[in-house]
């Protein structure tokens, strides 16, 4: 059943959604991309598929009302990937001192420039975060960050977004955790081509499971 939640984060409430399935193996946290939010009925359908495989889903908005409607004018905001990155460390460390998240590996499943403010939030926290997915995400925009992320990361990417594509290959080659690029054939930014949302979802919903039951990860939540 999911709850709705507020979460604190140094003087502003973001808004989010936490559905933790019974005997959950995890927990992914989704980091919107441009013009998106908890209410998107395409993060809420990808969230409702991982909750169906056993893996918890925090659906939040990184930024407040006031600052999507700024954002909405100039688009400033949703590049602005420290700052989206700092929040998602914080709410990190918010979700795992509640009693449904304890002890759950988390990972982070993150779209467009979200997913860069992922990999730089998975650099600062590497014991905290065990895996990360991009949808279609900008995460060249990382930066020195790709570096420093421990957390094997699943790149996916339609076949027909080529300008991300292209950025996602450079940005490959200047990591150092496990990763993998993965094309979807066909499927344009937004994966609204049929079929192409349910297959990105299974194919991150299978990366987060294969992360969360890897022996050191284990070790983690035991130790």
């Amino acid at each position: 059943m999911a709850t709705e939640i507020t979460i604190p984060i140094d003087g502003i409430s973001l808004e989010g959604t936490l559905a933790v399935p019974d005997r959950a193996v995890g927990l992914i946290l989704f980091a919107h991309g441009s013009g998106s939010s908890r209410h998107s009925p395409r993060n809420r359908h990808v969230a409702a598929l991982f909750n169906e495989r056993a893996i918890g889903t925090l659906l939040f908005d990184l930024l407040t009302v006031e600052e999507e409607r700024i954002d909405e004018i100039d688009a400033t905001l949703r590049f602005d990937v420290e700052m989206l990155a700092e929040r998602l460390v914080a709410a990190t460390d918010s979700i795992l001192a509640m009693g449904p998240a304890r002890g759950l590996p988390i990972g982070y499943f993150g779209g467009s420039t979200g997913a860069a403010a992922a990999l730089i939030a998975a650099a600062r926290r590497p014991a905290q975060v065990a895996a990360v997915v991009s949808r279609g995400g900008r995460v060249d925009l990382a930066g020195a960050s790709l570096a420093v992320v421990r957390a094997p990361t699943l790149m996916i990417v339609g076949g027909a977004d080529l300008a991300v594509l292209q950025a996602n290959r450079d940005a490959a080659a200047r990591m150092t955790a496990p990763h993998e690029i993965i094309v979807v054939p066909g499927a344009t930014h937004l994966f609204e081509e049929p079929g192409a949302l349910d297959e990105v979802a299974r194919l991150a919903g299978s990366w987060f499971l294969d992360q969360f039951t890897e022996p050191h990860v284990k070790a983690s939540r035991s130790g």
